[in-house]
């Protein structure tokens, strides 16, 4: 079995003293899902995407992000060292639901090792020994494509996920939403609105982000398939995994829809899902 050391990657790293408006752009600017957080040269704790876009758009006040300290959000970090196991990172991954260990050599931070990472691992050493079916959620986030879109935003802080799958109804997947997306939508309609301070489109996304989970604003007026991505990646419930692992790592993307034999979705086969496998691999 291969070590923690063998996978991990070089962190990207964000001063504890910036703002939230730093951290948005620097997730935006490197297509980063998460960051790690310095204080002192001493790496103290990690954001994620997930956890910047809950609380962009729970938070009720009226600060602009440049005014909002990253410490608000930033969460504690589990370590482990770079000698452990990957089927060992994997498990504590899904014990503590997380999606990354910070990896530590002689009690000092080397690397971070994330669900990305082992799903790489799985995918060069484990074809053709599982299928998806084995390993895929039952359960997914979904909504109408045409529903509203402050319905599908508080669904995604309401499920914790940071992705929801868009039908029709004839009950086929013609879309999907994503944290990222509403990032990118909240830009562009900073832009539209009146601000105070528009030098800088990342700081102005506080102006419209509360529409998002707005009857009466923007988000009960547009619907969510005006902003969704049409393209729907999907696997079949009998694809070897490691093959399905493949797909996420190329197309950059946590989950894929399965399919049955007549094309409706039945589950979702994500990352996490993989990383499960590699918990119980001996």
């Amino acid at each position: 079995m291969k070590s923690a050391k063998d996978y991990m990657n070089s962190p990207r790293t964000i001063k504890r003293d910036s703002s939230l408006a730093d951290v948005l752009k620097k997730i935006i600017d490197e297509k980063k899902s998460r960051l790690l957080v310095t204080e002192n040269n001493k790496i103290t704790g990690l954001v994620s995407e997930k956890d910047l876009g809950v609380f962009l758009f729970m938070d009720t006040s009226e600060r602009k992000l440049d005014e909002i300290p990253l410490s608000e959000i930033m969460k504690t970090m589990i370590t482990i060292d770079e000698k452990t196991g990957l089927d060992k990172c994997a498990e504590l991954m899904m014990r503590n639901s997380i999606g990354s260990l910070i990896v530590t050599a002689n009690d000092e931070v080397v690397g971070i090792l994330t669900k990305t990472d082992l799903v790489r691992y799985f995918t060069k050493t484990h074809p053709g020994e599982k299928i998806v079916g084995e390993y895929m959620s039952p359960y997914y986030a979904w909504q109408y494509s045409d529903a509203p879109l402050y319905k599908v935003v508080l669904k995604m802080i309401d499920d914790g996920i940071s992705r929801v799958i868009l039908r029709n109804h004839d009950e086929l997947p013609v879309g999907i939403v994503t944290f990222r997306d509403l990032f990118e939508l909240a830009l562009k309609q900073g832009n539209y609105d009146d601000v105070l301070d528009n030098t800088d489109p990342v700081i102005s996304i506080i102006f419209p982000r509360k529409g998002f989970i707005s009857e009466s604003g923007f988000g009960g007026s547009v619907k969510v398939s005006d902003v969704m991505s049409k393209s729907v990646v999907s696997v079949d419930y009998d694809e070897d995994l490691a093959k399905a692992g493949r797909l996420l790592l190329e197309k950059n993307i946590n989950g894929a829809g399965v399919l049955s034999s007549h094309d409706s979705i039945i589950g979702i086969i994500s990352k996490t899902d993989i990383v499960k496998a590699v918990a119980f691999l001996k």
